[in-house]
């Protein structure tokens, strides 16, 4: 139990006492009850609502209820004095015991300060990635990658299962153009000179290789053959080899998917009639024509009657068609069938997007409320594109061109965790520039590595103890703190928090944030010891105010480390 729970089980039991005693009726409902830091840190460790919240289903007074409270708070041991502010706001200060238990409360906990239990029994669905299997990871996809990775680790720190997918969009016409493209460069590979490639086939280099498996395989068997002969063979190779080159990329990021669910899979197994069939069974799909397009009418437009979804019912803009008029399925129709059977698995949805497909997520949201009965949570987070610059000047990629630059190439040239953690320094639905200088730059402005500088501070603590003949002690006298360090314990405090709010609102820029924010605090500890030799971290002749900073200093250390384990990034011990 941290600080902070602890806290609101005291509040707990503090109510329990007023319901008990007839000051407030039994039954009242706290869930809108909190315990947080102030606003304003000089008002004190800790804040409630809970008179604000409770006075009006009481039918008492805001202020009344509000001394009440602060009245049996200041009986707890912890804590050192409570104030009751503006129309019964109750602010708490702790004492120093308080916050040292804390801290050996981090100590004991180790790695598992932070983790909870929230989200136990709860399964969720994380769909990220899902790039075309047409083509190696290019930076485009990056962004999307980490963030559906760092969501899926921070889940799985609160008691979630997770299931991490890919899905493989393997029968649309860009796996047709895919084939194509393998079989140029199959003629190739047997020696013909292909000359330039043309429009509208990828260009890409990296179908070589799969075009000298195919040669190797068959021979020039489908040289001149027609394309009914290979093309889904030749699709099938191309897919395969895509996505072994595309899982290759993910892992150099560290990034590993539990499921890669094949498109043509899903509808090879009947899935997409079967949704249609579940939804008009409950009158959620029926045979209608679309409203003509809004102002100018295409002279080549009629209408025509098509399955529809009623999606309308659920939020949308307007009935959405789940087949087209040729029969086949339109990519909703498809897409609802494929989310139709991951909530077979799952207790809760996430998708991952890029910022473009904005557009579409009323209709996916409206398609899963209807095929789970709105008991599933589905959430879709719009990752935006990433602008690539090398000193400021853009960086030129398109995948269509084979001009890109690789996921591959960036990984190598500044390295995993660089990547990784660039891309949570800002919420996943704002802009974001990705400039290999800046990016490995050693400067406060780069939060890379000010977070990794601070912990290998905190490594070379240890290492300076050691040379001055001081051991770090399992209980160090931790009265020897002073008030400075102790606010980095209340900052440590706060971590179980951040990662509870952040998983709950699926945000793991939250980590990167809370970080940032804790290696500055700690940077400004150590530097107060370049003014004042009483504040560094090792003083050689005093034994114990030592051992209690090293104690200090390996318990934020730690939150260091399990915030970027979070974020799938290795905390060093020495900078390079």
């Amino acid at each position: 139990m941290t600080l902070y729970t602890r806290f609101a089980a005291h509040l707990d039991a503090v109510l329990d006492t007023l319901s008990a005693e007839g000051t407030i009726p039994a039954g009242l409902a706290r869930r809108a009850v909190t315990v947080e830091p102030p606003r304003d840190a000089s008002h004190g460790d800790l804040a409630t609502n809970a008179a604000m919240v409770l006075a009006k289903p009481a039918g008492v007074q805001p202020r009344a209820l509000a001394e009440a409270i602060a009245g049996e708070l200041k009986k707890l041991d912890e804590v050192a004095a409570v104030s009751v502010a503006g129309p019964g706001f109750i602010n708490m200060t702790l004492t120093d015991a308080a916050w040292t238990g804390e801290l050996r409360a981090i100590h004991a906990a180790g790695d598992g300060y932070g983790r909870s239990d929230s989200g136990a029994g709860v399964t969720v669905n994380i769909e990220y990635v899902s790039a075309n299997p047409t083509g190696p990871m290019h930076m485009g996809h990056c962004r999307g990658a980490v963030v559906g990775d760092a969501l899926a680790s921070l889940l799985e720190h609160v008691g979630h299962r997770v299931i991490r997918e890919y899905y493989v969009n393997d029968a649309g016409g860009q796996v047709d153009t895919l084939a194509r493209s393998a079989h140029l460069r199959y003629r190739e590979a047997l020696g013909e000179d292909i000359g330039a490639i043309p429009e509208g086939l990828y260009p890409g280099e990296y179908l070589k290789p799969v075009g000298k498996a195919l040669a190797a395989e068959h021979g020039d068997r489908f040289v001149g053959a027609g394309e009914g002969e290979w093309l889904v063979l030749f699709r099938r190779a191309a897919v395969a080899a895509m996505l072994e080159m595309i899982r290759a990329d993910l892992a150099l990021l560290g990034i590993h998917h539990d499921v890669f669910a094949s498109e043509a899979e899903l509808q090879a197994a009947g899935k997409p009639e079967a949704a249609e069939a579940w939804l008009r069974a409950r009158d959620l799909v029926y045979d209608g024509v679309l409203e003509a397009p809004k102002g100018e009418t295409p002279e080549d437009w009629e209408p025509v009657e098509l399955p529809l979804f009623r999606s309308t019912r659920f939020g949308d803009d307007q009935d959405r068609p789940i087949r087209k008029s040729t029969g086949q399925w339109t990519y909703f129709g498809a897409d609802l069938a494929y989310h139709f059977q991951k909530a077979g698995n799952a207790d809760q949805l996430i998708d991952i997007w890029g910022a473009d497909h904005a557009g579409t997520v009323k209709r996916i949201q409206a398609a899963v409320a209807a095929l789970t009965e709105g008991k599933t949570r589905f959430d879709v987070k719009l990752v935006q594109m990433v602008r690539l610059l090398r000193n400021g000047e853009p960086v030129k990629m398109s995948k269509r061109s084979g001009n890109f630059v690789t996921l591959a190439d960036v990984v190598h040239e500044v390295g995993k965790d660089v990547v990784r953690f660039t891309m949570l320094t800002r919420k996943a639905d704002a802009q974001m520039d990705f400039d290999f200088a800046k990016v490995v730059e050693a400067s406060k402005d780069n939060p890379v590595f000010y977070v990794q500088y601070a912990h290998a501070r905190i490594a070379s603590v240890k290492r300076r103890a050691r040379d001055a003949g001081i051991d770090a002690v399992a209980m160090p006298d931790l009265s020897r703190l002073e008030t400075d360090e102790l606010t980095l314990v209340k900052q440590a405090a706060q971590f179980p928090r951040v990662v509870e709010a952040a998983a709950q609102a699926r945000e793991p820029h939250r980590i990167a944030f809370y970080l940032y924010d804790l290696a500055a605090s700690f940077h400004a500890s150590w530097n107060m010891g370049n003014d004042d030799p009483g504040k560094r971290y090792v003083i050689a002749d005093d034994a114990g105010l030592t051992q209690a900073r090293l104690y200090l200093a390996d318990a934020i250390g730690q939150i260091i480390r399990s915030g970027l384990a979070i974020m799938g990034v290795e905390a060093v011990e020495e900078m390079h």
